[in-house]
């Protein structure tokens, strides 16, 4: 017996089924059917921009502090390794930068083709 088979026969059990309900029974129902569709919300249209922005309230509505505190720890995070890896690359370029303005480095060293090298060897290390 498939889906639609299984569908009818309840269908048909359950329209027995009312035939035997007393009258009173059967007009409370209706009420109450009357009642709930009174109630029932109507569909409105409105633009995709108004149901975003009801999901993002609906979303941070319901943010707790265990989502509150890890969200804060992420983006504590991720300020701080951005400032870290900034502060290195500032340092490695301030180390270039000295060792250019010192008497380090020969003359000859800001002519020669291999000076570019010389130059990321240099930072890297």
């Amino acid at each position: 017996m498939n889906e639609v088979e299984l569908a009818c026969k309840v269908r048909q059990h359950l329209n027995g089924g009312l035939r035997e309900l007393r009258t009173d029974t059967s007009e409370r129902l209706a009420a109450a059917r009357h009642k709930a569709l009174a109630r029932q919300k109507s569909t409105e249209s409105q633009s995709i921009l108004v149901a975003a922005g009801g999901f993002f309230l609906h979303s941070f509505d319901n943010f707790g502090a265990k989502q509150l505190l890890a969200s804060l720890a992420l983006v504590v995070f991720i300020v701080s390794s951005t400032v870290w890896v900034a502060d290195r690359r500032v340092n490695e370029l301030g180390a270039i930068d000295s060792a250019l303005l010192s008497n380090d480095l020969p003359v000859a060293a800001f002519t020669d083709k291999g000076f570019d090298r010389w130059l990321k060897s240099g930072s890297s290390q």
